[in-house]
């Protein structure tokens, strides 16, 4: 029997749900969630094949027995905790991660992970994640990549919002001449996704910038930019400069190189609902970690540790597996400007 459980019960989660539950070979999807009222009635709502579990207290394991990857999908303390609580299970687990200290306290579980012979995927989204599978797909065409810059607009429900929120204030990180380097932030660039998104004001940030080198690491420069999402203010439940309604994310991945004697770029974007494209990620990578989908090949070996998505997957079949569910990019013809 083959199970996954799911840890969440948001946006992103119960997209997951849909794609696990969709997956050839899953026998069981367990959830779980804080609300545990919610969480049941996603599991009433979705199937015979889904069941609710508690939400464990404070240092119990909360893994069922029998459980072969865990999908977390829930807010930065929890899902560094229940990462934990993966690896000490000895369980591979799919983590969606948007601020760069989130991802930098799951990459430091890599040695626990690694003794455990356990694989931790380390940001399952749209950026981090999908950019990252992009940017090394781009990579693989070239004879040599030295630049990649990824930029994203879109949140998936209140808790991305406050991630993106946390992303913006960190400090900008961008890595040049082999060294991570903090600059002051020089103001936004415009980036062009697809439509219906179209022109976004970026700002350089760190979030996803350390997983998208491990993606490409010969890169000599490595920048991620992100858009300004929805802010919150103690008298309205939402305030932006810009429709949300829509729920539309998209990301833009820009990879230069060498090809032959010419230095030239590629550049690939994708454009979906957030909670739908991320969700999408999180559940393949989830399945695959189940042992799963075996089309998929893992790039690490051994792939135990943790890992970006980028990092861990061969991006050609894992992007035919979002295509064939729904998520497609397409690559962006002319010449890039910005």
């Amino acid at each position: 029997m083959t199970a996954v459980l799911l840890v969440g019960t948001g946006e992103v989660a119960v997209r997951a749900a849909r794609q696990l539950l969709d997956t050839p070979g899953l026998d069981r999807l367990f959830v779980a969630g804080r609300d545990e009222g919610r969480a049941r009635e996603i599991a009433d709502a979705l199937g015979p094949t889904m069941e609710a579990v508690p939400w464990p207290a404070v240092g119990d394991d909360g893994v069922p027995h029998g459980t072969d990857a865990v999908a977390v999908a829930v807010p930065a303390g929890a899902a560094l905790e229940w990462a934990r609580r993966a690896v000490r299970a000895g369980v591979h687990a799919a983590v969606v991660a948007d601020t760069d200290d989130d991802l930098g306290a799951l990459l430091a579980l890599d040695d626990d992970a690694r003794r455990a012979g356990v694989t931790l995927a380390v940001g399952c989204g749209l950026v981090p994640g999908l950019g990252d599978v992009l940017a090394r797909h781009a990579a693989d065409i070239l004879d040599r990549a030295d630049e990649v810059h990824v930029a994203r607009t879109g949140a998936a429900g209140p808790a991305c919002v406050d991630a993106l929120r946390r992303a913006r204030h960190e400090r900008a990180l961008e890595w040049h001449d082999g060294a991570w380097h903090t600059s002051r932030k020089l103001g936004p660039l415009l980036v062009w996704f697809p439509d219906p998104v179209g022109a976004r004001e970026c700002e350089v940030a760190a979030a996803g910038a350390s997983v998208l080198l491990q993606a490409v690491p010969g890169a000599g420069r490595v920048t991620v930019r992100v858009d300004e999402p929805p802010v919150r203010s103690p008298t309205r439940a939402l305030v932006t400069r810009k429709p949300l309604d829509s729920g539309w994310g998209a990301a833009r991945v820009e990879v230069w190189g060498w090809r032959g004697a010419e230095r030239v770029p590629v550049v690939y974007g994708v454009v979906d609902r957030t909670a739908v494209a991320a969700g999408t990620v999180l559940g393949v990578t989830a399945a695959r970690l189940a042992g799963l989908l075996p089309s998929i090949a893992l790039r690490a070996d051994p792939a135990s540790g943790a890992r970006g998505l980028g990092a861990l997957v061969e991006p050609t079949p894992f992007l035919a597996e979002l295509a064939r569910r729904g998520v497609k990019a397409a690559k962006f013809e002319g010449v890039p400007v910005g």
